[in-house]
């Protein structure tokens, strides 16, 4: 498929609310195997619709080897435990800068499959650290948006000194 330009901070497209995706044809499935393309060539874990500047709400995940790769289209969380864990986070649209956001520990998500058929999954750990990551991004939050004010300020200014150094 293609690799396609990754939208990158501070652009204003990674704050806008996805719309659901209502037709599940050919061009859908073309979206999803470039989300792929795009994420491996990054390189990155997951991967949104808009992070290349498409508002769908189309996520990629892929966490282990290439078979592990899956769509989720239209996804949302449906229940999330209230044990938390804290995880180091980036973005594909932010490279080179982390930092450490508290997420629930496990979550269950409904979302569709790439036939539009209604798929609920259950996910802990790092998975369920990933769909809330980029549920969140879908919805217009960048994962920033969940650091204080001075742990963002902080990451913001490291990031636009390594964007000089390119």
């Amino acid at each position: 498929m293609t690799i396609r330009t990754i939208v990158r901070f501070p652009d204003t497209r990674l704050r806008q609310a996805a719309e659901p995706v209502v037709a599940f044809d050919q061009g859908l499935r073309e979206l999803a195997a470039d989300l792929l393309d795009t994420m491996r060539a990054a390189p990155g874990i997951g991967i949104t619709a808009p992070h290349i500047g498409v508002a769908k709400r189309v996520v990629v995940l892929q966490l282990e080897g290439p078979e592990s790769a899956q769509t989720y289209v239209n996804p949302g969380i449906l229940w999330a435990s209230d044990e938390m864990l804290m995880h180091t986070e980036g973005s594909v649209s932010m490279p080179g800068v982390t930092d450490e956001i508290r997420r629930h520990k496990r979550v269950r998500i409904g979302y569709q499959d790439l036939d539009g058929i209604e798929r609920i999954e259950e996910a802990e750990g790092l998975l369920a650290v990933c769909h809330q990551h980029e549920i969140d991004q879908l919805d217009g939050m960048f994962w920033t948006q969940r650091l204080s004010k001075l742990k963002r300020d902080r990451l913001v200014k490291r990031f636009e000194k390594l964007q000089r150094s390119l």
